[in-house]
């Protein structure tokens, strides 16, 4: 039976390892969600966040996954007639194309093999036809570990074809990873909490572009709760359309303050440190799922190249050191493992991890 007043420790890539601090503030009183003290801290939480993310534009809270926010961005933001490509490179990209096509849009795929990376000149190629009216993309692939050159996607973007809306599933990059969402030109892009923000499951952050909320505007059938139109006139008061896991935002508001005081030049560095150290010992004992130049700096896919059993080893683990790491996702298994190094996990945690694998492996 589950001990739940001593978890497992986690290094999956989501949910990731909560600090005590962190969790204190889901225990704080709760707010009425129309009155002036919620409005408070929602204004105070959304004005962080723009900092955070370099952004002047719309910030929404949504009380969902970030897969909530696929749905968001398609039935707000193409209509009927329209066509969306779908760049496909590992399971989360691949299922946004699902995504799209149950919201009754017209999809292409561009598709290359999981842990390989998209790029400008396959997304050029498809795009200079002029069919499509929004692309999506996944910044970080969470099932390979790999992280999409999207600066310079976007770059080409803004270059080549400014016109065609640009989507985009931060959900294990943003804070971790680079983002300056106004001069990366994208539309809409989003994460839910349990990444890299480092927060129990159960709330997304959405950035919405001005240009995403107009067209919004002019496409029926938007559904109730995802609308964007909504999520807009509750914003303007520092509230959101329906009720709000206030708890939740109470967290973020704190996580933000501590991403402010540190800087985020700083956040991403500490990420991309502890990235460096994990990937020098995937590939001293094993591999590296995808290319090293794009291996992500939140967690890492390891190549199963000695054909350990994942399963065996994550157990031993667990069973006595009370840490779990994550296996393959899907049809990768056992043919990798994956190890978070995003949020409040800190160098020394890694290195006790990597210690008791590499008891494991002897």
């Amino acid at each position: 039976m589950t001990d739940w007043k001593n978890p497992p420790r986690l290094f999956i890539p989501g949910p990731v390892k909560v600090d005590d601090d962190v969790l204190q503030q889901l225990s704080l009183p709760t707010l009425g969600h129309r009155l002036p003290e919620y409005s408070d801290l929602h204004g105070e939480t959304v004005d962080m966040l723009k900092k955070i993310f370099f952004t002047e534009q719309n910030i929404f809270l949504s009380t969902s996954s970030a897969s909530g926010i696929w749905e968001a961005a398609i039935r707000n933001c193409v209509d009927f007639d329209e066509t969306v490509l779908c760049t496909m490179c590992g399971a989360f990209s691949d299922k946004w194309s699902s995504v799209v096509k149950s919201c009754g849009r017209k999809v292409e795929e561009l598709k290359v093999d999981w842990g390989r990376a998209i790029t400008p000149e396959l997304i050029d190629a498809k795009l200079a036809t002029g069919k499509y009216a929004a692309i999506t993309m996944v910044y970080n692939e969470t099932s390979t570990g790999l992280a999409n050159p999207v600066y310079e996607i976007s770059k080409m973007m803004k270059e080549k074809h400014p016109d065609v809306m640009v989507f985009v599933d931060s959900v294990s990059a943003m804070v971790g990873l680079p983002l300056h969402f106004d001069e990366l030109g994208w539309d809409i892009t989003f994460a839910s909490v349990q990444k890299a923000f480092a927060i129990p499951p159960g709330m997304a952050v959405a950035l919405v572009s001005d240009r995403a909320l107009a067209k919004s505007e002019k496409v029926p059938y938007r559904g109730y709760y995802f609308d964007f139109q909504a999520f807009a006139k509750t914003a303007a008061k520092n509230q959101t359309p329906t009720t709000p896991s206030i708890p939740h935002i109470m967290a973020i508001n704190y996580q933000c303050k501590k991403l402010v005081k540190e800087g985020m030049e700083n956040v991403w560095n500490r990420h991309k440190k502890m990235a460096k150290y994990v990937r020098a010992w995937a590939k001293e004992n094993f591999d590296l799922f995808c290319e090293d130049r794009y291996a992500s700096d939140t967690l890492t896919t390891i190549k199963n190249t000695k054909g350990i059993s994942v399963a065996d080893t994550i157990k031993a683990i667990k069973e006595k050191h009370n840490t779990v790491f994550g296996n393959g996702y899907g049809k990768l298994k056992e043919d990798t493992f994956r190890i978070a190094h995003m949020g409040d996990i800190k160098m020394d945690d890694l290195k006790e991890l990597l210690g008791w694998i590499d008891e494991e492996l002897k």
